[in-house]
């Protein structure tokens, strides 16, 4: 499966899910959920300034006709407006629009709207890698600074339930630490050794988690060998989990930056699933964001 397919995929669905986005009066937001609709992934509702959105869609030439805009002149009304369409069912998912992350999340997950469940929300990148030979998801970029064993435990099963809705029927699953082998000084190579051990009685299902590994030979099977490393989830990984935030994050943006590699984003483990995405991210991006949230919705 290429990242492309993402949008084939998620056009299959109907009826269309339809995107509520918060805070709207973005070019790049437009232009992608623009073209979204164009290429029958999702029909949307905006909210936001309706003087902004249309001066911006008339200044670079972006189609919005074919959606509805609800006029809100203040960024947190028209937060809570956008969450509150979700959580009524007269939309099925949020996007995030000219807002931070954290605008967006702090209302979705107040008690009032319902849509937060016992399990940790995070964020999931699929990434297409020039010179690695199938879809790599990985977790978490942009959401659980520090997450613990049982946030790691969840961000496993979030990332799983999206690899195989992609069609990966048992997902191979890498725990990233800094080195291989575990050390009584390097948490994530504990967690790593626990997750690993979880899985195997049974407590993870669905997958096949090893850790920890070094991001080389979770990736690289010359790089496993040259190490000893006997298993079936080295140099093969479907998902890597990484250790805490900073690592997930360079790794997103080295990979789109410097290996020029395509992305879609989702934050999966609420009711409803986010499109998310970077600020810097381009409308390619934030539209195969929005097929992949689609496809989870």
């Amino acid at each position: 499966m290429k990242i492309n397919d993402l949008i084939k995929k998620a056009s299959e669905i109907y009826p269309k899910k339809k995107v509520a986005v918060a805070v709207a009066q973005d070019d790049v937001v437009l232009k992608a959920i623009s073209n979204a609709n164009r290429e029958g992934v999702c029909e949307a509702v905006l909210f936001g300034d309706a003087d902004e959105i249309n001066r911006i869609a008339l200044e670079n030439n972006i189609d919005i006709s074919a959606f509805e805009i609800r006029d809100f002149k203040d960024k947190k009304e028209a937060i809570k407006a956008t969450v509150k369409a979700v959580s009524e069912g007269e939309c099925d998912l949020p996007m995030k629009g000219k807002i931070t992350t954290g605008e967006l999340l702090s209302v979705f997950l107040k008690d009032e709207y319902g849509l937060k469940t016992s399990k940790t929300m995070n964020l999931v990148s699929v990434f297409e890698i020039a010179g690695y030979h199938k879809l790599l998801l990985m977790t978490d970029g942009g959401m659980v600074i520090q997450p613990d064993l049982k946030q790691k435990t969840d961000e496993i099963e979030n990332a799983v339930s999206i690899a195989k809705r992609l069609g990966t029927d048992i997902p191979k699953v890498a725990v990233i630490a800094a080195l291989e082998q575990v050390n009584p000084k390097m948490q994530p190579t504990i967690d790593a050794a626990i997750l690993t051990q979880m899985n195997k009685r049974g407590q993870i299902k669905g997958c096949i988690v090893d850790g920890p590994f070094a991001m080389d030979n979770a990736i690289s099977k010359e790089a496993a060998h040259h190490k000893g490393i006997v298993s079936d989830v080295a140099g093969d990984a479907d998902i890597l989990i990484m250790p805490q935030i900073e690592s997930g994050n360079v790794f997103y943006k080295s990979m789109v930056f410097l290996a020029g590699a395509g992305v879609a984003s989702t934050i999966v483990g609420g009711k409803k699933p986010v499109v998310l995405t970077s600020r810097a991210d381009s409308d390619e991006a934030k539209m195969l964001s929005i097929a992949l949230s689609v496809i989870m919705a």
